[in-house]
């Protein structure tokens, strides 16, 4: 009897083996079969918005066309959910209205959007709003699986979607086969419950509910007790919210780090740990600062840019994985750099926010820096020096230009330099330093609005504005000039009187202080007679533009009280063509139509007219912020 019991025993193994070299073979054949869905982007139209979608993150295409004002938007860099995903796409300058591929990433709502003209679309103003996004490029993260089909806030969603990659999101269906493979562990309970005597007792229903095999999983799925889900369904569970930054500190940053061999190891740590300190200082985000490290030796070579890590907590991990390069210390060569590669819009760099660079030296430079910082400067970037113990006595015959930090950074005060006698002392300028940065009302040693500009005020002299409207007309002119910082390499003021003839009163390279130029205004003498204001256009763009430096914004600030004898169409369009921006300003009799005509468009933000010449100073404030709402919406380099 034994030796059957034995047999029967052999016999079952034996078939249970067979089995499971049949499960394993039916599931290397099941594995073959199942491939990995290919990503596909997700098509969606113009007038989807961010708030129907409730994935946290994912990319998209869209299609052209998106500029058109139906498509709203609200809000500028950060928008409300409230807005087109492709209309903000390009407010932002990710795209362009041919549309492409985008990365858009939920964000907290804001208590206010501020609305902006930019790239053709004009966003609009907007309280508040429960939810936010930001337009990046697609290029995905590493690691991050993005959906190929979005989810939708309601399945009937006909305008939102473009074509079935659209539909709202279902589990992927668990492929069907025809075996279903067998686990060791199932196969061993099944020998162990036929090798045991049947004496043991039947269990209770409940007991077998509790300790009954599980039916497996198909290969390519594992159950969510056993810690992991499908990439799928990863892809839209909410992500943690993410800070939107300082909007009080809203400026782009490049840290110009020291690498050089000289520096040593140990004073290499000491700075990175000050870029630390400043990551964790600064709340970074999209609507506050962003911060990217260039580090220079021999050459430099950028660690990471401005939209590389939009968070405080990732920056200070990425400058703990900084390793220093070693070389000379051109840090000349590391500022023209940056002045021509880092601030660009490719790399994460926004208009609307202040360009500054934070230069660490240690000891000297081993090239020439005064050129360097001057062509950064005049390019918009604020730059500031922060220089480690330096030459001593026996050294200084090695220094390539003396006093180099003092040349290179804004003179007027220290406001732009640090010295620090030693490396150990440097963690005292992080306050400080955090607090100069951010003081966006002083950051006026770059480029600005008020600094970067050949202005030409073209005036109406002709009989029917009489003298004493005349003085009026020059007082509005002093006015404007008195807000702009006057020099020979910042901003720059000429002036034409015109009637029948032109006559031109100074050029840009007479004056170059504001004094001068203030007085040269008070002296200007009223002409009297006719109105050709074509040809005064014609005569600014030779006599006064045609001189202007190329590094410099041309305003053209026109004067009238009435409708010209000759056709301005031609001259104006002459001068758009020519880069000139146009500002007309009518007074009294001055025909509406022609001063839209001469205005750069749109011509609501450069036209203006008021019915009486004792209410031109009403608009100093609107023109000059006008200029600058239009200076900072444009690329700085």
């Amino acid at each position: 009897m034994r030796t059957v019991v034995l047999t029967m025993k052999a016999s079952v193994i034996e078939m249970f083996l067979v089995l499971l070299v049949t499960g394993v073979h039916s599931n290397k054949e099941t594995s073959k079969k199942i491939k990995r869905p290919k990503f596909t982007v997700p098509q969606i139209n113009c007038d989807v918005k961010a708030g129907k979608i409730i994935n946290p993150e994912f990319i998209v295409k869209c299609p052209a066309g998106c500029q058109d004002p139906k498509f709203h938007v609200y809000g500028t860099d950060v928008y409300a959910s409230y807005s087109s995903v492709c209309g903000a796409a390009v407010h932002s300058g990710v795209l362009d209205n041919s549309g492409g591929k985008i990365l858009v990433r939920k964000v907290a709502g804001l208590s206010g959007y501020k609305g902006s003209y930019s790239n053709g679309v004009q966003s609009l103003s907007l309280p508040r709003w429960r939810e936010s996004f930001i337009v990046l490029e697609s290029k995905p993260k590493k690691g991050v699986t993005y959906p190929s089909a979005l989810t939708y806030s309601s399945s009937k969603s006909p305008a939102a979607q473009a074509g079935e990659t659209t539909k709202a999101y279902q589990r992927p269906p668990i492929p069907a086969t025809t075996a279903q493979p067998v686990t060791l562990m199932q196969l061993l309970a099944v020998t162990v419950a036929v090798a045991t005597p049947t004496i043991l007792p039947r269990p209770s229903p409940s007991a077998a509910s509790t300790t009954s095999i599980r039916r497996p999983e198909p290969v390519g799925h594992r159950s969510q007790e056993m810690g992991r889900v499908p990439k799928e369904e990863l892809s839209t569970q909410s992500l943690e919210p993410v800070s939107l930054g300082d909007p009080n500190c809203k400026i782009d940053l490049s840290f110009l780090i020291d690498g050089s061999t000289s520096i040593g190891k140990r004073r290499f740590r000491i700075q990175k740990q000050l870029l630390a300190g400043v990551a964790q200082a600064l709340d970074i985000g999209p609507a506050g600062p962003l911060m990217g490290v260039v580090q220079y030796g021999d050459n430099p070579a950028t660690h990471f840019n401005l939209k590389t890590h939009m968070n405080s907590r990732d920056l200070k991990t990425a400058i703990e994985k900084i390793t220093q390069r070693g070389g000379l210390s051109n840090v000349g060569r590391a500022i023209s750099f940056v002045t021509k590669n880092f601030f660009s819009k490719a790399n994460g760099n926004r208009s609307s926010a202040p360009n500054v660079v934070v230069v660490m030296v240690d000891g000297w430079p081993t090239d020439k820096v005064e050129e360097a910082s001057r062509l950064a400067r005049e390019s918009g970037i604020n730059i500031f020096f922060i220089t480690i113990e330096g030459a001593a006595e026996n050294e200084k015959q090695y220094v390539v230009e003396p006093n180099f930090a003092n040349k290179a950074v804004c003179r007027t005060n220290g406001f732009y330099s640090f010295h620090v006698q030693s490396w150990f002392g440097l963690h005292k300028t992080l306050q400080p330093l955090v607090k100069r940065v951010c003081d966006t009302d002083r950051l006026a040693c770059s480029k600005t609005c008020l600094n970067s500009a050949d202005i030409g005020f073209v005036i109406d002299g002709s009989s029917s504005v009489g003298t004493g409207n005349f003085r009026t007309v020059l007082q509005f002119v002093t006015n404007l000039t008195k807000e702009f910082e006057i020099s020979d390499t910042d901003t720059r003021v000429g002036a034409v009187q015109y009637t029948y003839e032109q006559r031109l009163e100074f050029g840009f390279d007479q004056y170059s202080s504001k004094p001068d130029i203030l007085n040269a205004i008070k002296r200007v003498g009223y002409w009297s007679g006719g109105t050709s204001t074509g040809a005064a256009i014609n005569f600014a763009l030779e006599q006064l533009f045609k001189k202007s430096k190329p590094n410099k914004r041309k305003l053209m600030i026109l004067i009238t009280d009435g409708r010209s004898y000759d056709d301005v169409r031609i001259p104006a369009m002459a001068a758009h063509l020519k880069g000139v921006i146009t500002y007309a300003i009518g007074v009294a009799w001055a025909a509406q139509e022609e001063l839209e005509v001469i205005a750069t468009h749109p011509a609501r933000d450069h036209s203006f007219f008021v019915d009486e010449f004792d209410n031109l100073y009403q608009y100093v404030p609107r023109i000059i912020q006008n200029i600058c709402t239009e200076f900072n919406s444009q690329p700085r380099n």
